[in-house]
C-alpha cells in the first residue's frame, strides 16, 4: 500500500487467508514494477519471501516457492550464528542449492521493548524495505513513518512513537545468517497430523494443513460435503509464548478456569485414586473437596493441553485462589511454555484417557457439576481470550451429545467449521453435535427447518411404532412412547438403551415380516434413532440477530416451537471488520459510526418479552456463570421458544482480552448490563410472581469509568471529547431507564421519581428528546 500510494511504482496483492483467528497463516503474494502489473496467478518464483513466525519452518516448505538467490527473512529468537542449524534439514538444503540469502530478527522482543506487545508488522516491513531494495532505504523509512502517522493518528501521541521507536529500532537489529559449507541439523519437519489420526485426516486434512490443499482432486472431497467432526485435537497448533500451570496446593477446586477457558484447553476431572494407578511422573492431584456424596474420595485434578492453549491468560485472570505468603501467586500462573512442554504433553495423554464422570446438576454446585462433563467443544481457531466460545462450550457439555445446531454466518461459524478442522467433537460412543452453516439472512429459519425436520421424523417413528406394538413388544413400545420427549440425563440414557433393544427385535422381525411389515420395519429402523430427544439450538451473533437475520429470528420466537436462539453478543460486526449493528451502544465508535454512534442499542430480549411465551434471558459467563448454566438449562427445558442473549466481549471493544470476564463482571457493576431471564412458566403456576427475574443488583460502580477501559469509547474522548462526554451522558441515562424498566416489569418496587427533577424519569416519559443527538 505504502508504494503503490506514494511512488511511481505499480504494486499488486494476492492474499491467500487461513481461517483461524488465532495464530492464523497469511501468504501475501506482493508483485512491484514500473510497469502495470496483471499476472493473473500466485508467485511461484519469489525474490523475498519473508517468515514472520519462525514455527512455520517446522510445519510447512515455507521455502518452496524461493528463486535461486532470493533473500529470506525470519523473525526468530535465534542469534544469526545460530539461525541455519535451527532450521529443518528439508529447509537447510533448499538454502545451499538455490543460495538463498538469509536476515534474521527478534521481532517479537523489538516489540515487546517498544511497547508495542506482539505487533510486529510495523518491524518487519522496514526490514523488507531494507532489504529488497524497491526503494530506497532512507525514503521507504520517510514513507513508513507518514504511513504510521495517517494510520495510528487518533490513537495518540503514544502509540505514534512506539511505532516510530519500532521503526528506528528495527534496522538496529537485522543481521544477516551465515551458511556453513557443509553440515546439517537434526531438526526435521513435523507431521502435520500424528500418525493415529483417521484416514480422512491423513489423506486430506493433513495436505490441507500442509499447504497443498489446492493439490487435491476433487475426488478426495466428500461427494455431499458432510465433513467429519471431531479434527480439531488431531491439529498441535502449538501458538502460545507462555501457558498455565496449576498449583494444586493453592487451588479451591471453583473449576472456574475451565468454565473460563475460551478455547477447552484446559480441563477438570474428579476420578477415584485407583484411576490414577500408572499416572506419568510428576502428575498433580488433590483431593476432592465438594459435598457431593458420589464424589467423596475422589482425586480432583486441573489439566491443560499445552499444543492447543493459545496463551490468553483468561484462566490466570478469573483464578480466585491465590498464596496467602505471595499474593501474585494464584493457583493458575503462566509460565514459558518451553518450561513445561514435554512434560505437560505426557500429562494431557494420560489425562483424556480417564473417565468421565456426568454429574446430576441436582447434587452438585451447577458450575462445577457443568464443567466436570464431557464437552463437544474444543481447541477452536477463535481470537486468543475469545468472548463467544466460552457459551458455545458450556452448551455442549450440558447438552453435546443429543445437540442439533444450526449457525449463523459470522464468528462462530467460522472458527465453528471452516476447513481443514472443525471443534466439534465427539464422546468414546461417537456421539456429539450436528452442526450445519447457514447464511445471514436465513439462519433463524435454517434452524426452524431443522426443528420441524425433527419434529416430522419423531412423530413417523411414534406412527409406526404403535402400528408394530405387537411385533417389537407393548411394553417397551409404551415405554419408548412416553419417554420420547423427557429431556433429562437419565431418561435420554434410558431411551439409548431402548432403542438398542428396539432394533434387536425389528432385525428379528424381518424374518417372519410379510412385505407390508418389512416395509414398515425398514422404515422404523431409519427414524428411530428419533425418538431419542433433540436440543435444536439456533447459534450467531448480534449482526444475524438484531440485524440481517431479525425477521427470521422473529418468526422463530413466534412460533410457539421447542426452538432455541443463542445470540453471541459482540455488539459488532466482528467478522466483517468491526461495523456498527444495531446492537452497539451509543457512544461507541465503529465502522460506520466514525464519530460515535448516536442512537442506543435495540433492547432486543424486551421485544420478545411481549410474545409472553417466550422464554427470554441475558447473561454474562463473566457476571454470573451460576447464572448462565442456569438460564441454559431452563431454556431448554422450557417446552416453547427460547431466546439467550450472551454477552461476548471482543477485540473489536479495544480491551485486553486477557481480563475480559473480570471486564464482564465490571460492566454489570457498573449497569452497563441487566442480567435477567423472563421465564413464561411463572406465569402459568397458580399464585406465580412476575416472570421477570433480575439476575443482577443495580449500578454500584461508574459507567463512564468502565466505558474508559474500551478502546471503542476512550478513542472518541480522544478525537472529540465534547460529544464523547455528551453521548456518555444519554448512555448514562440509557442505562438508568432501562433499569427502572426491567424493574418495573419484575414488580419490583421502589419509590416513584418526579419527572420534572429526575432525568431518568424524563427519559422514560420523554424518549425522543433523550435520543435527540446531531449525527
Amino acid at each position: 500500500k505504502i508504494i503503490g500510494e506514494n511512488t511511481d511504482l505499480d504494486a499488486q496483492g494476492y492474499f491467500v487467508y487461513d481461517s483461524k483467528k488465532s495464530g492464523a497463516v497469511t501468504i501475501s503474494h506482493l508483485r512491484f514494477g514500473p510497469k502495470p502489473v496483471t499476472s493473473p496467478y500466485l508467485i511461484e518464483q519469489a525474490g523475498f519471501i519473508g517468515v514472520h513466525r519462525f514455527d512455520l519452518v517446522y510445519e510447512r516448505d515455507v521455502l518452496s516457492l524461493a528463486a535461486h538467490g532470493a533473500t529470506i527473512l525470519f523473525n526468530a529468537p535465534h542469534p544469526a550464528e545460530d539461525l541455519f542449524m535451527m532450521l529443518p534439514v528439508e529447509a537447510q538444503r533448499i538454502v545451499r542449492e538455490r543460495d538463498l540469502k538469509l536476515f534474521t530478527i527478534d521481532g517479537d522482543k523489538v516489540a515487546q521493548d517498544v511497547g508495542m506487545g506482539g505487533r510486529i508488522n510495523t518491524i518487519m516491513q522496514t526490514c523488507f524495505f531494507a532489504l529488497s531494495g524497491v526503494l530506497p532505504r532512507d525514503e521507504a523509512i520517510t514513507q513508513i513513518k507518514k504511513a504510521i502517522d495517517k494510520t495510528y493518528g487518533k490513537r495518540g501521541g503514544t502509540v505514534l512513537a512506539r511505532n516510530h521507536a519500532a521503526v528506528d529500532a528495527a534496522l538496529a537489529h537485522l543481521h544477516p545468517a551465515s551458511v556453513p559449507a557443509e553440515g546439517e541439523g537434526k531438526l526435521r519437519l513435523r507431521d502435520a497430523v500424528p500418525a493415529a489420526a483417521p484416514d480422512f485426516m491423513q489423506r486430506v486434512t493433513k495436505r490441507i494443513m500442509e499447504g497443498y490443499g489446492d493439490l487435491l482432486p476433487v475426488s478426495a472431497l466428500p461427494i455431499d460435503g458432510t465433513f467429519p467432526t471431531d479434527t480439531a485435537r488431531w491439529e498441535k497448533r502449538s501458538i502460545a509464548h507462555e501457558v498455565p500451570v496449576w498449583e494444586s496446593d493453592i487451588c479451591t477446586q471453583c473449576t472456574l478456569c475451565a468454565l473460563a477457558c475460551p478455547h477447552a484447553a484446559i480441563r477438570v476431572n474428579a476420578v477415584p485414586i485407583s484411576a490414577l494407578a500408572g499416572a506419568p511422573e510428576g502428575f498433580k492431584s488433590a483431593d476432592w473437596r465438594g459435598r457431593d456424596e458420589a464424589l467423596q474420595g475422589a482425586q480432583f485434578i486441573v489439566q491443560l493441553a499445552p499444543d492447543d492453549c493459545t496463551g490468553c491468560g483468561v484462566c490466570v485472570d478469573v483464578c480466585p485462589a491465590r498464596d496467602k505468603r505471595e499474593l501474585k501467586r494464584k493457583a493458575i500462573n503462566m509460565t514459558p511454555k518451553g518450561l513445561v512442554l514435554e512434560q505437560e504433553r505426557e500429562m494431557w495423554d494420560f489425562f483424556v484417557d480417564l473417565p468421565t464422570p456426568k454429574p446430576g446438576f441436582d447434587e452438585l454446585d451447577p458450575i462445577k457439576a457443568s464443567q466436570l462433563r464431557e464437552g463437544y467443544f474444543e481447541f477452536s481457531g477463535a481470537c486468543a481470550g475469545c468472548g463467544e466460545t466460552g457459551y458455545v462450550k458450556l452448551l455442549t457439555q450440558l447438552y453435546g451429545d443429543h445437540l442439533v445446531v444450526a449457525n449463523a454466518t459470522g464468528c462462530s461459524s467460522i472458527y465453528g467449521g471452516n476447513l481443514p478442522t472443525t471443534p466439534w467433537s465427539q464422546d468414546a460412543e461417537g456421539r456429539g453435535p450436528a452442526w450445519s452453516n447457514s447464511l445471514f439472512e436465513d439462519a433463524a429459519e435454517f434452524g426452524y427447518g431443522m426443528r420441524l425436520a425433527v419434529d416430522a421424523r419423531t412423530a413417523l417413528a411414534l406412527q409406526l411404532l404403535a402400528q408394530l406394538r405387537s411385533s417389537v413388544g407393548e411394553e417397551l413400545a409404551d415405554a419408548m412412547a412416553l419417554a420420547h420427549s423427557a429431556k433429562d440425563d437419565d431418561s435420554i440414557a434410558a431411551q439409548r438403551t431402548r432403542l438398542e433393544e428396539l432394533r434387536a427385535r425389528l432385525s428379528a422381525a424381518k424374518a417372519s415380516a410379510d412385505a407390508v411389515k418389512l416395509s414398515d420395519i425398514e422404515r422404523l429402523e431409519a427414524v428411530a434413532e428419533a425418538l431419542v430427544q433433540r436440543q435444536v439450538w439456533v447459534v450467531g451473533g448480534d449482526g444475524w440477530a438484531y440485524d440481517i437475520g431479525f425477521g427470521g429470528v422473529d418468526h422463530d420466537l413466534a412460533s410457539g416451537r421447542d426452538i432455541n436462539l443463542l445470540v453471541l453478543d459482540t455488539e459488532v460486526y466482528s467478522n466483517t471488520g468491526g461495523q456498527a449493528s444495531k446492537s452497539t451502544p451509543r457512544g461507541a465508535v465503529a465502522k460506520f459510526a466514525a464519530s460515535g454512534k448516536s442512537v442506543g442499542k435495540k433492547d432486543l430480549g424486551l421485544i420478545m418479552m411481549a410474545y409472553g411465551d417466550v422464554y427470554v434471558a441475558q447473561i454474562s459467563l463473566g457476571a454470573s456463570p451460576k447464572q448462565a448454566v442456569e438460564v441454559l438449562r431452563e431454556a431448554a427445558a422450557w417446552p416453547g421458544p427460547s431466546l439467550v442473549i450472551a454477552y461476548s466481549p471482543c477485540i473489536a471493544h479495544g480491551i485486553d482480552m486477557s481480563t475480559q470476564m473480570t471486564h464482564q463482571r465490571d460492566a454489570v457493576r457498573a449497569g452497563y448490563l441487566t442480567l435477567y431471564r423472563y421465564d413464561p412458566a411463572k406465569a402459568l403456576i397458580e399464585g406465580g410472581g412476575e416472570p421477570l427475574t433480575l439476575d443482577s443488583r443495580p449500578p454500584r460502580e461508574s459507567l463512564s469509568a468502565w466505558a474508559a477501559k474500551e478502546g471503542r469509547f476512550a478513542v472518541l474522548a480522544r478525537s472529540h471529547p465534547e460529544r464523547a462526554d455528551m453521548l456518555m451522558k444519554l448512555a448514562e441515562t440509557d442505562a438508568k431507564a432501562r433499569r427502572l424498566q426491567y424493574e418495573q416489569l419484575a414488580g419490583v418496587h421502589r419509590e416513584v421519581p418526579d419527572p420534572s427533577t429526575d432525568a431518568t424519569a424524563r427519559a422514560l416519559n420523554t424518549p425522543a428528546k433523550a435520543t435527540e443527538v446531531e449525527p
